[in-house]
């Protein structure tokens, strides 16, 4: 599997916080960025084997940018260690932007929910429809207002209207009443939600027992965990282009099992959270342990994605 990427600069590094940076990517001379959609995210190239995506943070209008917000997460695999090593004026290799976090087109009113680092994508949203005069709402919820991401642009006259923020450090009259939020569901909502795993399995859970259509809700996971069973068994892919059989395995991923064999799959989040490593399932059944894939997806057993799951069968063929 294959991707575009392009060469940029990064213009201005900036601290956002003490815990999180500010990267502006601009292009180089002569050229120019490809346009994205509100909610959308691209993949930092910072070293060989090293790949990140990160949500764009600036609204689709604002041309000849890229904003992002990168939290140094003290678990870092090294992603983010690598991304506040940074320094202005480097080089680095992106992808081209993609989206699996879209605004519903249909929606009279979006609801959107973000915690912590989550802000990014949800940023983007606010400001795109602020300008499009669209209905809207942003909740932000961080642990105080030192450690908020943006918060002199959410003040600004366009969105300030639209934001409501809780501290956890606040007063309890602030704090994000979720099961009120929610409790009335209108067909024409759609709510957006995106932060860390505890947080977002909440602002669901509280939709789904308020009543929300699936259809209605919407979110993006930023990590999560790969699951590891003590019953996992050995078992085999075959590339079906050339006929490989390649044996993954308890302790290695079928990403890691393949690259082993000389076989390189384009990965990024290596979480099952970003999409980047999909591969098409000819033969067998995965077992899918991703964020990914929506669990009508997940049912098709058509596609999966390597990085993280297994199979259920002594051998999945791939369409690679």
């Amino acid at each position: 599997m294959t991707a575009t990427t392009l060469t940029v600069r990064l213009a201005r590094k900036s601290a956002e916080t003490e815990h999180i940076c500010r990267l502006e990517l601009e292009p180089l001379p002569g050229q120019s960025l490809p346009t994205f959609t509100p909610g959308a995210h691209l993949d930092l190239h910072l070293a060989p084997g090293l790949v990140r995506p990160y949500s764009l943070v600036n609204a689709p209008e604002e041309g000849g940018v890229y904003r992002l917000g990168v939290l140094l997460d003290p678990a870092s695999r090294g992603g983010s260690r690598a991304v506040h090593a940074l320094q202005a004026g480097q080089a680095l290799s992106i992808s081209a932007p993609v989206n699996h976090f879209e605004l519903a087109p249909q929606a009279g009113h979006h609801l959107l929910l973000g915690g912590g680092i989550g802000i990014t994508p949800l940023l983007s949203m606010a400001q795109h429809l602020a300008q499009q005069g669209q209905s809207f709402s942003l909740h932000y919820s961080a642990r105080s207002p030192e450690q908020a991401a943006f918060m002199p642009r959410l003040a600004e006259p366009d969105l300030q209207p639209h934001v409501h923020t809780h501290f956890d450090s606040g007063a309890p009259d602030q704090q994000l009443d979720l099961a009120a939020l929610l409790a009335a569901p209108q067909p024409s909502t759609h709510l957006y939600v995106c932060g860390p795993k505890g947080y977002m399995d909440a602002v669901l859970g509280a939709a789904r027992r308020a009543g929300w259509p699936e259809a209605q809700l919407h979110s993006e996971v930023f990590q999560a965990t790969v699951e590891r069973l003590a019953d996992d068994a050995e078992f085999e892919v075959e590339i079906a282009s050339t006929g490989l059989v390649v044996t993954v395995p308890p302790e290695l991923s079928i990403a890691q099992a393949l690259e082993q064999a000389g076989v390189r799959l384009m990965t990024s989040c290596e979480q099952g959270v970003c999409g980047t490593c999909l591969t098409r399932v000819l033969a067998g059944q995965p077992d899918h342990r991703d964020s990914y894939l929506s669990e009508e997806e997940q049912a098709a057993n058509d596609q999966f994605l390597p990085c993280c799951s297994r199979s259920r069968s002594a051998r999945l063929v791939l369409d690679l």
